[in-house]
């Protein structure tokens, strides 16, 4: 059988566990991920299916799955990694104990693919506050994963079918990215996502990374600040003597226009809304996240726990399937290129 695609659960109290069900009733989860295990907790995924008037069916499972949650003939496999008391929980207000459920769905998700019985993660949305009270010493999933996969540093990609940005800095207040910036992280930033896109993404040519300014007007030499000129270039500069094809420094308030038409397969972009904002306004609903850089496929949805939403069924899970299509599209074309290098 063929290797799943394997989804940590997310937030048990969050919109993850009906999010997977709503997918699987309407028979779209199956269709974007044909192999497909869950690592998350039955009860709480059968408690999900009560929100949409389903009765979800147990079964015991086969291989790495403990579970088969059957709910009108379409099957979800499941390993089931906790067993919260799905009556008690109250959505949008996790308890210590999802928070360390949480973590293990991630970890255990993790370790799977790396040890090569999964062909790529995806990950639900998490309540970092929660994971934090559980002991985890990370800001949120990217850091957590790059730890356990022992990488010393990846790229945040959000992308959709239009538009795909990585960025150089990530959550931090917009005052502190000048001081955070540096050119042997920019470069790394181009390194890492060029390596990336020829191995998932561009196979038939080099990959055109566009690097942004920080600036407006890319500085407008000089007089708007220096970062360009000091930090920006040299990096650009450094990466295209190593073949990379980046071109840059390119002001941001007209680079988005041409990178849309298809004149950039990336934009590196130099802090956390300068990529985000155009990349939702044209991805709002079927972004996905994707971390580059490890030795493992990993994306997500590209929005949190939405406790405003859960429990209605109302929230969209177009995130979910893109992250699950894209996922799969990943692990192909790696596949191919690993046949191709082993005839």
């Amino acid at each position: 059988m063929e290797k799943p695609v394997i989804v940590s659960m997310g937030d048990p109290v969050g919109v993850g566990p009906e999010l997977l069900i709503k997918a699987l009733i309407s028979g779209e989860l199956l269709a974007a991920a044909p192999a497909l295990l869950v690592a998350g907790d039955v009860g709480v995924l059968a408690r999900a299916a009560r929100i949409f008037g389903r009765t979800a069916v147990l079964t015991p499972g086969r291989g790495l799955a403990t579970h088969q949650l059957e709910i009108e003939g379409n099957i979800l496999s499941v390993r089931a990694l906790s067993e919260l008391p799905a009556s008690g929980l109250s959505f949008g207000q996790p308890t210590p104990a999802c928070g360390r459920a949480m973590l293990d769905y991630i970890e255990w998700s993790c370790d799977q693919v790396l040890a090569g019985h999964g062909r790529a993660m995806v990950t639900g949305p998490i309540n970092k506050e929660a994971i934090h009270a559980a002991g985890c010493d990370f800001p949120g999933h990217t850091e957590l994963l790059a730890h356990r996969c022992g990488v010393p540093q990846v790229v945040m990609m959000l992308g959709g079918e239009r538009l795909k940005v990585c960025l150089v800095t990530t959550h931090m207040a917009l005052r502190q990215v000048p001081r955070a910036l540096t050119t042997a992280d920019i470069l790394e930033t181009i390194r890492i996502t060029d390596a990336a896109f020829r191995r998932y993404f561009v196979k038939e040519r080099a990959p055109r990374l566009a690097v942004l300014a920080l600036n407006p007007h890319a500085g407008e030499g000089g007089l708007f600040g220096d970062e360009e000129q000091r930090l920006i270039v040299p990096a650009i500069e450094a990466a295209r003597r190593e073949g990379i094809e980046a071109s840059g420094p390119h002001s941001a308030d007209t680079l988005f226009h041409f990178a849309v038409q298809g004149a950039h397969d990336a934009v590196v972009c130099m802090y956390h809304d300068q990529g985000l904002i155009p990349l939702k306004l044209l991805h709002f609903e079927d972004g996905v996240n994707v971390t580059l850089g490890l030795p493992i496929i990993r994306t997500s949805v590209d929005h949190g726990t939405a406790y405003d939403l859960v429990g209605t069924g109302r929230a969209s899970c177009q995130s979910l399937l893109a992250a699950l299509r894209l996922a799969g599209d990943m692990a192909a074309k790696d596949r191919d290129e690993h046949k191709g290098s082993n005839p």
